[in-house]
């Protein structure tokens, strides 16, 4: 099936990423869906006017997604930005190169939902129009309409009102826990983008920095072989001016040495800049350290927010089963009070026999 559609469908717009989905299992943590950056896709297919994005990694596809008007791509950082997709059941997130191509994802994102909410609406138009013209007549409406039933609470009001303020006791306690999950899980995936772009900074800085040791080397040794041949042409003037030499070419020579001296003072410049960018690359270790401490804390923070969580659910449970319990109690108490006034009502007629006899 996915040939066949990619041969109806039709590349709109392309950009390099590295891929990731969301753990399944944790909601929180982020899974690499390729080891290298790949290309991710708009398609549109004009025949059922549907949007896709669509990246395929060797023979598998990573990303196989249909754009819906309720989707929303979200920047999470600099270089990473992430949408959720209900019908896969996952959140998908990008990382880039660059500031400017997830700002360009970004864009070519809400034009694309914007199709989608427009081709929506444009269907839902031409559904409603051939649903009108099928109608022949109007329907009649019955005139007799039915009223829900009425619900009928029996026993004691006091039961009615602890059972109304537990659920809502309860519900509160569901809304504040999923608050501080939500809290957590953002501030999480937040660091972790944070470290990755530092990560791939990191990597790319260590590449440059290595080529930079190499050109160091090469220009080392080229700076050995200027300064041999300066000394050699001073050695040619120093000769030359001894026996008596011409002034053209001692004017050939001068020039010669300027020359290879301007060289040596460019290449010294070089020199001094790559030691600077060393001092540069110091600094990134030092932020990725720093990074990866705020990621720890995180966990820490997470670990401790989930035993408060299940503190607070061992606690609901608990007071679910008191609750339980206190209805099962009352219910008896209920049956017992029935069980009196019956036999009080029998003892009441026995002696009305007695007193009538």
């Amino acid at each position: 099936m996915f040939p066949h559609h990619r041969e109806r469908e039709q590349p709109i717009f392309s950009a390099r990423a590295h891929v990731f989905q969301i753990d399944p299992t944790t909601k929180r943590n982020w899974i690499p869906a390729s080891k290298h950056a790949v290309t991710v896709s708009f398609f549109y297919d004009a025949t059922r006017n549907v949007y896709r994005i669509i990246s395929v990694g060797g023979t598998k596809a990573i990303i196989n997604c249909t754009v819906t008007p309720s989707m929303t791509f979200t920047k999470t950082s600099q270089k990473f930005g992430q949408w959720a997709d209900s019908r896969a059941n996952t959140v998908y997130g990008l990382g880039f190169a660059t500031e400017q191509q997830l700002h360009q994802f970004a864009e070519k994102f809400k034009e694309v939902k914007d199709a989608a909410r427009l081709a929506r609406e444009k269907s839902q138009d031409k559904e409603l129009a051939n649903t009108a013209l099928t109608i022949a007549a109007p329907q009649d409406l019955s005139d007799e309409l039915q009223s829900p039933p009425v619900m009928c609470v029996n026993g004691p009001e006091d039961k009615l009102f602890r059972s109304q303020s537990a659920d809502i006791t309860l519900s509160s306690e569901k809304e504040r826990i999923k608050k501080m999950l939500s809290e957590g899980s953002i501030c999480e995936m937040n660091l972790e983008a944070e470290l990755f772009t530092l990560q791939d900074s990191n990597s790319k800085l260590v590449a440059a920095l290595h080529e930079a040791n190499a050109n160091v080397e090469q220009w080392k040794k080229q700076l050995t072989a200027y300064q041999e041949e300066t000394e050699r042409l001073r050695d040619q003037v120093a000769d030359l001016e001894a026996h008596g030499p011409s002034d053209l070419l001692k004017d050939e020579l001068t020039q010669s040495l300027e020359e290879l001296e301007a060289l040596l003072k460019a290449k010294d410049e070089e020199i001094h800049i790559l030691q600077s960018k060393k001092a540069e690359y110091h600094e990134m270790e030092h932020q990725r350290d720093e990074a990866i401490h705020r990621l720890r804390e995180t966990e820490m923070r997470n670990s401790d927010l989930e035993r408060r969580i299940q503190n607070t659910e061992q606690n609901l449970s608990n007071s679910l089963e008191d609750r339980d319990r206190l209805d099962t109690e009352i219910q008896r108490a209920i049956e017992i009070l029935d069980i009196k006034i019956f036999d009080l009502n029998d003892l009441r007629q026995s002696l009305v026999k007695l007193i009538d006899k």
